[in-house]
């Protein structure tokens, strides 16, 4: 397996966001993206690019369907999400997403309890997870919308009892997919990760930058003019 922490620099590294910053990334629009998530850390990962965002939770239902293959899940959930405030916000670009956390075709949801959240560390010690994450771009007055979907995979180390035992004592599994956050205190679970950090994260931001390029909702702008 390729070892691949691609976006681990940009989330990390305050140096180059600071490079970043000063050389400006262009929002073509007159109202703000708006994010339909709570998710502190989507927020997050949003601003470290240099977008300015408001933040409108959709509230809808999240309920699988039996059986549903997990691509298709977070798809699906993405777009409920984007659609129903766009319904609100018809003038502005929405951003939805969903993250899943896949083990033997199964979905790892967030532990309600500290049972569940050692069960759950328990199934993904010493093996290979993969983390689905969909996003959807939708303009409702421009009739627009675009939907992609990122898959990680995650390799955790073999874990003992008395770390499962510590990990689950702290707060941060239990607002989580599959009981953990690779940005916090869990990173030491991670072995290895094939793919997009960000992604585990929450938001894979190659490839969402990348939409909002093609979508024309952002541009890059040089500040450094070269003398002629």
């Amino acid at each position: 397996m390729t070892h691949v922490h691609r976006d681990f620099l940009q989330l990390h590294c305050r140096g180059l966001f600071f490079l970043v910053n000063t050389t400006p990334m262009k929002w073509m629009e007159k109202n703000k993206l708006v994010l339909a998530s709570r998710s502190p850390r989507r927020k997050e990962l949003l601003e470290q690019m240099g977008l300015a965002i408001d933040i409108l939770p959709a509230d809808v239902d999240e309920t699988e369907k039996p059986g549903q293959p997990p691509l298709e899940v977070v798809k699906a959930l993405s777009e409920k999400k984007t659609s129903h405030i766009m319904h609100q916000r018809k003038n502005a670009w929405v951003l939805g997403a969903d993250t899943i956390v896949v083990l033997d075709m199964q979905s790892l949801g967030k532990p309600v309890n500290r049972k569940q959240a050692i069960h759950m560390l328990g199934l993904l010690s010493g093996r290979t997870h993969s983390v689905f994450t969909a996003y959807t771009v939708g303009h409702f007055a421009r009739r627009q919308m675009k939907t992609c979907a990122v898959e990680t995979q995650v390799v955790f180390k073999t874990l003992t009892k008395p770390e499962i035992l510590w990990y689950t004592s702290t707060e941060e599994p239990y607002d989580k997919a599959g009981g953990y956050a690779i940005q916090g205190l869990g990173a030491f679970l991670i072995k290895e990760i094939c793919g997009s950090y960000s992604n585990v994260v929450g938001l894979p931001v190659c490839e969402l930058i990348q939409t909002l390029t093609a979508l024309k909702v952002i541009q890059f702008e040089d500040s450094h003019h070269d003398p002629d």
